[in-house]
């Protein structure tokens, strides 16, 4: 493990954290990776010592919250239900610590709007935007902000129901797209040039990662499917560029207060000026998930930092 990254190893004691329900697959659009996340996950903490077992949370999982001997939840539910607060909530009230961030930072987080508006006012860049409710709205965007541009439900992960435009008509195509997944549509200025994410843990951000796709940009199949995305670490940034991001991505993290984990997706223009996109607060865990190869850089293998990721919630909540 590297110097600068010695205390994310988690010293507790795997039976320390009693018995561990890792939570998993859902109801949302992102159930099958939550599924694939879910399972690693698990496979993991058990290996690691510890006395965990899995809950696909469907619709009794009140009934098993309350059977069930729960000591501490590993939430690792994508989308809707499980990083928008909800569960957050629920497991609040039932007196149960959870991994990640608490329900104010995860509701944030999940609502790409309210993200974009926190860190606006705190002058933290993010692409310019509009909410699209019409057609009408479709020829205003335009106007307002140019083409190209992308598409986005407003409470949606993986790149879920996205979509870049070059013209009205696919605009309000897409609009209409997006507007099945979700009641509120973001419409956003395109950044060209290259994208990075940016995982953290237990306070500290982990080395960048510089995503490659011959995509038209990182879309649901390009993340979880296609074999030809490449990932860089190093990321290629000069090192002051480099921790420019870095310092950035701990501002916008800190401004939604997010806490155990999460991972920040930013774009570069032309310029070098960084653009914010989005925080996800429960990440992707599959063999094609960036957290893990974030942590693999920073010297923490997948048990690792599963471990540490569980640890934090005994920091965060006791």
């Amino acid at each position: 493990m590297t110097a600068a990254y010695a205390n994310l190893a988690s010293t507790l004691d795997p039976k320390s954290f009693g018995r561990v329900a890792v939570l998993f697959g859902g109801k949302s659009a992102e159930r099958e990776v939550s599924l694939k996340s879910g399972n690693a996950v698990l496979s993991a903490l058990q290996s690691g010592g510890v006395d965990a077992f899995g809950i696909d949370v469907g619709d009794d999982f009140l009934q098993r919250l309350l059977s069930e001997k729960i000591d501490r939840a590993f939430i690792i539910l994508h989308g809707r239900g499980g990083e928008d607060g909800s569960m957050q909530g629920l497991l609040e009230c039932a007196g149960i610590p959870y991994t990640g961030s608490g329900i104010l930072a995860s509701a944030l987080a999940m609502d790409k709007l309210r993200t974009k508006q926190v860190w606006h006012s705190l002058g933290i860049p993010t692409p310019r935007h509009t909410v699209l409710c019409s057609e009408e709205d479709c020829i205003s965007a335009i106007k307002e902000l140019g083409l190209p541009l992308i598409v986005k439900p407003a409470h949606e992960g993986s790149s879920i129901g996205m979509a870049k435009v070059t013209s009205a008509p696919e605009l309000i195509e897409a609009w209409k797209a997006a507007s099945t997944y979700d009641s509120q549509v973001l419409v956003e200025q395109w950044i060209q040039g290259p994208e990075f994410t940016i995982a953290t843990l237990r306070g500290q951000v982990l080395p960048p990662i510089a995503l490659g796709t011959p995509h038209t940009f990182y879309d649901y199949d390009a993340k979880y499917l296609a074999c030809d995305t490449q990932y860089r670490i190093p990321c290629g940034l000069a090192p002051q560029k480099e921790q420019e991001l870095m310092d950035l991505t701990a501002k916008a993290c800190d401004a939604l207060g997010i806490g155990g984990w999460g991972r920040a997706d930013v774009m570069q223009d032309a310029d070098g000026q960084f653009w914010f996109l989005e925080v996800n607060t429960a990440p992707g865990m599959t063999d094609h998930s960036l957290v893990p190869m974030a942590a693999r850089a920073a010297g923490l293998d997948f048990q690792q930092l599963v471990l540490s990721i569980l640890a934090a919630s005994v920091e965060a909540r006791g």
